[in-house]
């Protein structure tokens, strides 16, 4: 999908309409959904659903052509290759099909259905998520299109704005979820990389950028002897805690395992100190109802002024440098950089 070649996109077949036109797939959403689902060979004028059924998949063109028939009154709809219908049903669950299906001619379709679909929301987030966007523009005229063409059907109307402000929701909880750490709600490290490329627009005047990495000390004995349910308690607390210290401007998020990252917006670096002691401190004082009442959880934390105009590898790599110093040292403390 994302590491598809040139001569893929290449071997795409050729677009049967303008490239601008509002349904038709750009060459990497075309590569990723055709490679999502199976092909499927339909004779002309078998139908592939009808109005009103459950939808639980959505369908790319590849060859040949689909009528999409809305009734009422309404003018129906040629769709050719490249060209893509019945989102919705992916879009928001359950959801009723608005028009029937039926192919204008034989053709070649590829069909998506939830898990390819919540493989893509894993894999391809950004790509899926441009693709989602432009569907809901097009959803939005399409309706003050049908608006315009009504003559009953208020109550439909009505369930169909309501599903677009659903399809919408979903959109925006798709975004933040690409975006969070499953386990402790923290931003991930596609969240962080984001958080960079906006940064310099984001930036507080007067004051620089601290980088804290917050590493949780014997953190694979905590799993050992208390269970790897244990173990996520003491990393969702600990996450806690990183984010307890986090300003207005700052982000905290979890890097993998047990690795955790501030980047604050600090005046000085005794500020940024400051924050590390308060991490390293707030640990110490957890108390967990299922750990082993002789385990000690601790932390150790290694922070960085970082230098203007670097990147985050130097960022990072000056902070580690710190925590292995703090780790030196016998954990369960702080140690920043005087970079």
């Amino acid at each position: 999908m994302s590491g598809s070649s040139a001569a893929t996109v290449a071997s795409l077949p050729p677009k049967a309409h303008a490239p601008h036109l509002p349904r038709q797939l750009s060459d990497g959403e075309f590569v990723m959904l055709r490679s999502a689902g199976p092909a499927l060979r339909v004779p002309a004028e078998e139908t592939l659903f009808r109005k009103g059924e459950i939808g639980h998949s959505m369908y790319v063109i590849e060859t040949g052509e689909v009528r999409i028939e809305f009734g009422d009154g309404l003018p129906h709809k040629i769709l050719g290759p490249r060209e893509y219908f019945g989102e919705l049903a992916l879009f928001i669950g359950n959801h009723s099909r608005v028009a029937s299906a039926t192919a204008q001619t034989a053709c070649t379709l590829r069909v998506i259905d939830y898990p390819a679909f919540d493989g893509l929301m894993a894999n391809e987030p950004a790509l899926l998520a441009q693709f989602m966007r432009r569907s809901f523009a097009y959803l939005v005229a399409s309706e003050q299109q049908l608006i315009g063409h009504l003559k009953r059907r208020n109550e439909d109307l009505l369930v169909t704005l309501n599903s677009l402000r659903e399809t919408q929701s979903e959109l925006s909880t798709a975004n933040r979820l690409v975006r969070t750490d499953e386990l402790t709600g923290l931003t991930n490290r596609r969240g962080l990389y984001q958080f960079l490329q906006q940064l310099p627009q984001e930036r507080t005047p007067g004051r620089q950028i601290g980088l804290l990495l917050v590493d949780l000390d014997q953190f694979k004995r905590i799993n050992d002897l208390c269970g790897h349910l244990t173990g996520d308690e003491v990393l969702c607390a600990v996450a806690a805690e990183v984010a307890r210290v986090a300003a207005v401007g700052d982000l905290a998020c979890r890097l993998g395992g047990d690795e955790f990252a501030l980047l604050a917006q600090v005046l000085t670096g005794d500020e940024l100190e400051l924050r590390a002691q308060r991490i390293v401190a707030g640990v110490r004082a957890l108390e967990l109802p299922l750990t082993n009442p002789d385990l000690e959880i601790s932390v150790s934390v290694g922070g960085t002024l970082c230098p203007e105009g670097a990147d985050w590898s130097v960022w990072y790599s000056l902070a580690d440098d710190a925590l292995y110093r703090a780790k030196g040292a016998g954990s369960d403390t702080w140690h920043i950089s005087q970079a």
